[in-house]
């Protein structure tokens, strides 16, 4: 660990975030592109950022050795989600000081020290900075320091919502209070509270004295307005009792409840889509049969069973996807036990169509030691993630399977060459019914369930999945699973 700090370096690689940010950067591109800064300037091995919700937390960026960290789960019970919610702001933390899950992990990874800081606004805290260190030399004040500061400035991207937070139930809107204004007969704000300059981004200072940032309805009604960032507001207005022409105006941020309605007339309209695909074949195939049997060879007659069992399979498959999209999916009451990962994986391999299993090529080594978990429940992963890879990458193009310990974790990851995944969309692919932009939903059909699915099934089994763009090109999708 350097005694000092690269000033220069840090406030160089600080310029260009800003320039990032100004460009029209936003989200999770800019946090990475801070985290990488800030890690050779502190001397650090690794750096992250959780994001805490309601329901816990989730490493939403990290670099260096913290990367294998990405997209982990926190529990908001958790021993050590409890810990780092707690006490100062900006602290020096001893790894072997904390009880949960993760302190093994990092120890199994080498780390020691962590400077650990809480991003907060106005007393929410939306997430917590990590520097982590692997000796035993204390980090000095001045990492401190810095550390606090830049969880500052993580808060502010927090602040303004560009990109942040990462997950459609995020810390920002869930902890909010609805915007409260009172209005005067001219249409002017004479009262604005907190809870309003966050919602609306402005302060109380821009407000008073202006009129609205959006249209006042009717008093008694309620209107919809999207705000020109593309969030959503419910607005009510009533009338104040008194001699006066005062009138009271709530407003709420509404974006979640649009997105999920949205959500819902897509995935009504694409799985009408995917279900009507293989009937129409089906019945196609089973009239031909029907109408033409004295007609058709034993070869046509092979064939058109052959598509006919295909299409069933396809179809049977997606019912299956949606009743487990809707009910707890995983293992159940079943307690983990260990079990052969590398045996479980070749198993399941053997289970693919077989336009999957021509594409694969596994690199597993010999001496995987066992995994923690639900052993059947591995097949449903490693088809939907096989799926995922095929459905966006060329035809002819491997798929390739590689498994390896770190610590105690085993993990294996599924890779392709395909088009790709956006930084900003690692998150939102495991969103339910999500399908990327329309462009992608049109070349690329599907019902948006998959990932969704394997999210909920690894996590039960106190593991975590993410994703990542590969190098050179495609997109990797790796678990980790304790190791057993």
């Amino acid at each position: 660990m350097p005694e000092r700090i690269d000033f220069p370096a840090l406030i160089a690689g600080h310029t260009v975030v800003i320039e990032m940010i100004n460009s029209g950067d936003a989200g999770l591109p800019v946090l990475t592109q801070l985290l990488r800064v800030a890690q050779p300037a502190l001397g650090a091995t690794g750096m992250a950022f959780v994001e805490f919700g309601p329901t816990g937390g989730r490493v939403i960026a990290a670099t260096g050795v913290a990367e294998w960290a990405l997209g982990r789960p926190l529990a908001v019970d958790d021993p050590d989600t409890v810990c780092l919610l707690a006490g100062p702001r900006v602290r020096q933390v001893r790894v072997g000081d904390l009880n949960g899950k993760l302190a093994g992990e990092l120890a199994g990874s080498g780390l020691r020290r962590m400077v650990v800081s809480r991003a907060e606004i106005g007393g929410h805290t939306v997430g917590s900075l990590h520097a982590l260190y692997p000796g035993d030399d204390e980090p000095g004040p001045e990492q401190q320091g810095v550390v606090g500061y830049l969880a500052s400035c993580v808060g502010h991207m927090y602040g303004d919502q560009s990109g942040l937070p990462v997950h459609g139930d995020g810390p920002v809107v869930a902890a909010l209070a609805d915007g409260l204004a009172v209005v005067d007969r001219d249409g002017h704000v004479r009262l604005w509270n907190p809870a309003a300059a966050q919602v609306t981004g402005r302060t109380v200072e821009q407000a008073l004295n202006h009129p609205l940032p959006f249209p006042l309805p009717p008093s008694g009604q309620v209107r919809d307005h999207r705000l020109p960032d593309g969030r959503w507001l419910r607005i009510t207005s009533g009338e104040l009792p008194g001699p006066g022409t005062l009138r009271v105006v709530t407003f709420r941020d509404i974006t979640d409840q649009q997105r999920r309605d949205h959500d819902r007339e897509l995935f009504v309209a694409v799985t009408s889509h995917e279900l009507r695909t293989p009937v129409t074949v089906i019945k196609g195939y089973a009239d031909t049969l029907t109408d033409h049997w004295e007609s058709l060879t034993d070869v046509d007659r092979r064939q058109a069973a052959r598509v006919i069992g295909q299409r069933a399979n396809d179809l049977a498959r997606l019912v299956d996807r949606l009743l487990s999209s809707a009910a707890e999916v995983g293992p159940g009451d079943d307690p983990p036990t260990p079990f052969d990962l590398g045996e479980a994986l070749r198993s399941a391999v053997v289970d693919l169509p077989a336009e999957l299993r021509r594409r694969l090529v596994l690199r597993l080594p010999g001496d995987l030691p066992k995994a923690l978990g639900h052993r059947p429940s591995l097949a449903t992963v490693l088809t939907e993630l096989t799926t995922n890879a095929g459905k966006y990458s060329a035809p002819d193009s491997p798929i390739e399977i590689t498994a390896s310990v770190d610590g105690q974790l085993v993990a294996f990851r599924v890779s392709d060459q395909g088009i790709g995944i956006r930084p900003e969309h690692v998150e939102r692919a495991f969103d339910r019914f999500w399908q990327g932009e329309s462009g992608d939903r049109r070349g690329y059909p599907g019902a948006g369930l998959g990932l969704y699915l394997v999210r909920r099934i690894v996590e039960q089994q106190n593991g975590w999945v993410s994703l990542r763009p590969r190098n050179g090109g495609g997109t990797v999708a790796e678990v980790r699973l304790p190791r057993g």
